[in-house]
This record gives structure tokens, C-alpha cells and sequence, in this order.
């Protein structure tokens, strides 16, 4: 068995480990508040998430295309595979510790920051594709702020319709509603996520000559579906703990909110085809839903602990990935 072999076949199988972590990390995000309100008990809450986000995944690619080429070029890239495996192994070493902590960071900013990182490593900073990329980044930059501004609005507007509501009575009918939007944010975390490690899969193809082109083939979409799906019913526990109940109080009606401005936020992304941090959006979400609450009742040091692993992340995961490149270089 050649190299060539060898290193694709550890591609596809770390890609899908972190599919796997992708999915017990930051898809515990989707169901959070769902879970910490108890609209629903948390074993279904991870059943319900599992299945949307398998559903999700198989529903879209134009996300992976651009992962696939807006980076770097897997078809110019000098010894792209290992490039991306090095991308990979760095990724899940960031993501496990940032799980370790119980730190909602972004899988997002580690698999892009850890393909920048590998790549100029392998052939300076020539090899990114600057235009893309920065393009990328600024939708990672803008999302969360977009997220914010929309959770202040569109629970300011919740406050008008339900005023005179009785609590009691608007706090269980909001429950089942979280059900809803639960599945709904799960399902758009699906159509975003997954598809970056779809796009990842397909470069090494690319790059190792077993593609011509940036179409993603049907097994790499279901195989990161069924990972993603198998990683959320593995379910984060610790993840859930700080966004479910250290950003705010969330009371069922906050909940909904925040899930319906995290959706659409990704919908929207995903249908412009821009990856974005599924992380950042919902948390920034409560943190809008929280400020237009009350501004006290946001739990502002923990905000500031998670956006401080935000900032990092991206150039910790590229240096991290660049060092992993140069110990694999000694072995391939």
C-alpha cells in the first residue's frame, strides 16, 4: 500500500473523528436551552438533535464547496494531503481541550485556522487564497454581532406581543415551542457545519488526484452526516452546563428566541454558502436575548471567557497545525 493510500485513508477516518467531536461539541449548543428550561428531557433532546443534524447535513453542499476552495487550492497545493491531515489532527487536539474545559469555542474557527496554518507551513503564506479566505473570515466575525443585534430585537418584539401574558401560562406554552425551534436549530447546524468536513475530505480527493473537481461525492456527504449524527447522541454535557445556564438564567420564552435567531442566522449563511460558528451564533444569540432582558442578568465573565477562546482560536489552532505538518513531514 502506497502513501498515497495510506494518507487518504487517514484523512477520511480523522475527518470523521472530528465529525464525531463536531457533534458532541458544538451541537450541544443546539439544544442547550432546550434542555436547560426542560422543554425537553435531555436523552430525546439528543435524539431529536442527532436526527436533524444527520437530516441536515444530507440537505446541502454549497458550504462544503467553498471549504474546499476558497482556503487554499487543493489542486496546486504542494503535498496537500498531509497538509489536511495535519489540519485535522491539530483541530481535534484544540477541540478535545476546549471540550475538556467545558469552553464552547468553534470548530469552525479551529478547522480553518488549522488549514491556514498547515498550508503555509507546507508553502508560505503564497498558498492561501487571500480573497477567499478573508471572505470567510469576516463572515465568522460578522455572524456573532449579526446574531447578537437580531436576539436583542427579536426578543424586544417578544416582550411587546406577550406583555400582559401570564407567566405561568406563557412559560409552558413556550416550552412546547422550544421543541421546535430545538429541531430547527439543529437541523440548520447540519446544513453548516457537517459540510466543512465534507469540503475537508474533498481536497485530499482533490489533492491526491482522485477527484477533478470541487462536486462532493455522495459517500463523503452521508459518511459526515452519519458522523455528526453518531457524535451528537454521544451527547456534550459540559458544553451544555455553560451556554444552558452560565451566559444567563434562560426561561423558556428567552429560549425560543435565542433558537430562532441562531437558525436564521444560519440559514442565511448557508444559503450565501459561508461557513460560520455555529458556537458563536447561538451564544451570541442568548447574549442578545439576555441584554434586552436585563442587561444585569447576563453573566458577563463568562461572555468574556468565551470570546477570549474565540479571538485565540483561530491563530492557536494555524500555529498548532503548522508544528503537526512538520512532525508528519518526518514520516511522509
Amino acid at each position: 500500500m502506497n502513501s498515497i493510500v495510506i494518507i487518504t485513508i487517514l484523512v477520511v477516518m480523522f475527518a470523521l473523528i472530528f465529525d464525531v467531536i463536531n457533534g458532541f461539541h458544538d451541537t450541544a449548543n443546539a439544544i442547550a436551552t432546550a434542555v436547560s428550561t426542560k422543554a425537553i428531557k435531555a436523552p430525546h433532546a439528543i435524539i431529536l438533535a442527532a436526527s436533524m443534524n444527520f437530516i441536515g447535513a444530507l440537505s446541502f453542499t454549497g458550504v462544503a464547496k467553498t471549504i474546499t476552495r476558497d482556503i487554499v487550492d487543493p489542486f496546486s497545493l504542494p503535498n496537500g494531503s498531509v497538509v489536511i491531515l495535519a489540519a485535522l489532527i491539530a483541530s481535534i487536539i484544540w477541540n478535545l481541550t476546549t471540550w475538556y474545559f467545558g469552553i464552547p469555542s468553534s470548530s469552525s474557527h479551529a478547522i480553518i485556522g488549522s488549514i491556514a496554518g498547515a498550508a503555509i507551513a507546507a508553502a508560505g503564506f503564497t498558498s492561501l487564497n487571500y480573497e477567499g479566505f478573508l471572505s470567510i473570515i469576516k463572515g465568522l466575525v460578522l455572524s456573532p454581532i449579526i446574531a447578537f443585534v437580531f436576539g436583542y430585537i427579536i426578543y424586544s418584539i417578544f416582550k411587546l406581543i406577550f406583555k400582559n401574558n401570564n407567566l405561568a401560562k406563557s412559560n409552558n406554552r413556550f416550552r412546547k415551542y422550544q421543541i421546535f425551534t430545538a429541531a430547527l436549530q439543529s437541523f440548520s447546524h447540519g446544513t453548516n457545519d457537517a459540510q466543512k468536513t465534507m469540503g475537508i475530505i474533498t481536497m485530499a480527493l482533490i489533492a491526491n488526484g482522485q477527484l477533478t473537481s470541487n462536486d462532493i461525492p455522495f459517500w463523503v456527504q452521508f459518511a459526515c452526516a452519519a458522523a455528526m449524527g453518531i457524535g451528537t447522541s454521544i451527547g456534550g454535557w459540559r458544553i451544555i452546563k455553560t451556554v444552558g445556564g452560565k451566559i444567563m438564567k434562560i426561561r423558556p420564552v428567552n429560549g425560543v428566541a435565542a433558537d430562532l435567531t441562531s437558525a436564521l442566522i444560519i440559514f442565511g449563511a448557508t444559503y450565501i454558502h459561508i461557513p460560520v460558528s455555529t458556537t458563536h451564533v447561538i451564544s451570541s444569540s442568548i447574549m442578545g436575548v439576555g441584554a434586552s432582558h436585563s442587561l444585569k442578568g447576563v453573566k458577563w465573565n463568562t461572555a468574556q471567557q468565551m470570546i477570549i477562546t474565540w479571538v485565540i482560536t483561530l491563530p492557536i489552532s494555524a500555529m498548532l497545525s503548522g508544528i503537526v505538518y512538520l512532525l508528519l513531514g518526518l514520516i511522509f
